[in-house]
């Protein structure tokens, strides 16, 4: 799908869209319990639909009135026989997060993604697998896993990604006995950890942590069903407080401001980026990034560290952006781990901006191209978990006109 988009000035309120990332992380809890629950607040999005589908295929149930789902999971305990296969569509949670739970159903399981999405970093698993004597076997578009995750010691890098972590904390209640988790540090993302754990508090499964870096995990354990609302997400609603900071009259509500969330940041960030070229590290919130680039563009330039990890998300993103930006007259620099955006005079791109299949590069460059007009291929992404977004864009006043379906 193609925009375009006209130099506008949005007007008007945004109620914050639910938070992607918690209602993953209740979805799954409300798969893996022995009941009923009832999760209000998980809007339609690509990566709920992955995550939906691998839980169906475990058993679970899902019936949807508007955001509301309701969510029949029987706790592992009656897996559909045969073979299991599903699909993750595109997203990396999904996969990374339900891998150990697959190795605790006993079955051949088989989950399949797109390519970019079985080239993102495994190793982690493959590694467990091979010493347990499990099946693990990857391929361009799927990976085939068999055999039953035991209870004891893992020990997990920490500077890869938390969804690792948060994979093991969601499966081990289930393994036969104690497991101890050890994260060699640095912990990046940690936030998403605190996420996973205020999930499981919810849903009657207490992880012991004696410091930051251990997890203890007791076994036998069933996850009791629950009924809740998912907060509003700061990594959506990043993009409009994005542009409420760059002088539109743009009022963001629903949002909690005592959230673990790590996104909720940006407010901050972006406020150091309007003082100066400021220097901000997305070691603990690497889902910025992209924003964070184009509003340092669009405000004097930023710094940003710690960004050795975007390379294995989406889109290679770090990469994508600077040569979106470029477009528009931006000269960025990529080094190993730091991306030096430079702000200036804009013009309007003489081609049109790619979206990299990643909807936060999408998202971002709408909020550039508001400024100076253009094109975006690709904004389809926007689906992976905000499929409203150029809707909620047009109703704040932005010209926005889709062009080639």
């Amino acid at each position: 799908m193609r925009v375009k988009i006209g130099k506008s000035s949005l007007h008007g309120n945004v109620v914050c869209p639910p938070s992607k990332s918690v209602a993953h992380r209740m979805l799954i809890c409300a798969g893996l319990s022995d009941g009923t629950s009832v999760i209000k607040g998980v809007a339609k999005s690509d990566d709920m639909t992955a995550t939906m589908n691998v839980l169906s295929a475990f058993g679970a149930g899902f019936s949807r009135d508007g955001d509301t789902l309701t969510v029949v999971g029987n706790g592992l305990s009656q897996i559909p026989d045969g073979n299991i296969t599903a699909s993750c569509l595109e997203c990396g949670s999904t996969l990374r997060f339900l891998i150990p739970v697959a190795f605790m159903t006993g079955a051949n399981v088989t989950l399949f993604g797109s390519k970019r999405l079985m080239s993102r970093p495994l190793g982690v698993y493959a590694d467990i697998a091979k010493k347990n004597g499990l099946k693990f076997e990857l391929s361009d578009n799927c990976v085939t896993l068999e055999g039953k995750l035991p209870a004891g010691e893992y020990h997990i890098p920490g500077n890869i990604s938390s969804q690792f972590i948060s994979g093991l904390l969601f499966a081990l209640p289930f393994a036969d006995g104690e497991s101890k988790i050890t994260v060699e540090p640095p912990l990046e993302s940690a936030p998403y950890i605190d996420l996973t754990l205020d999930a499981l508090h919810k849903f009657g499964i207490e992880i012991l942590r004696p410091d930051k870096y251990t997890f203890i995990v007791n076994g036998k354990r069933k996850y009791r069903p629950f009924c809740g609302a998912v907060e509003g997400d700061w990594s959506n609603a990043a993009f409009f407080i994005a542009a409420s900071k760059l002088g539109f009259d743009v009022n963001v509500s629903g949002l909690d401001e005592n959230s673990l969330q790590g996104d909720k940041v940006c407010v901050s960030a972006f406020d150091e980026i309007k003082k100066g070229h400021a220097v901000i590290s997305v070691a603990e919130c690497p889902d910025l990034a992209p924003i964070l680039m184009a509003f340092g563009a669009l405000s004097g330039g930023v710094t940003l560290t710690d960004t050795a990890r975007l390379k294995i998300k989406e889109s290679d993103r770090g990469t994508a952006m600077a040569e979106e930006l470029s477009k528009l007259g931006v000269d960025t620099k990529i080094y190993e781990n730091e991306i030096v955006v430079s702000g200036g005079a804009l013009h309007a791109p003489s081609e049109a901006i790619s979206g990299h299949n990643d909807h936060r590069i999408v998202m971002a460059m709408s909020i550039m191209l508001l400024f100076t007009g253009g094109v975006i291929d690709g904004a389809e992404a926007v689906s992976k978990s905000l499929p409203e977004y150029f809707d909620i864009i047009k109703n704040l006043g932005g010209e926005v006109l889709t062009i080639e379906a």
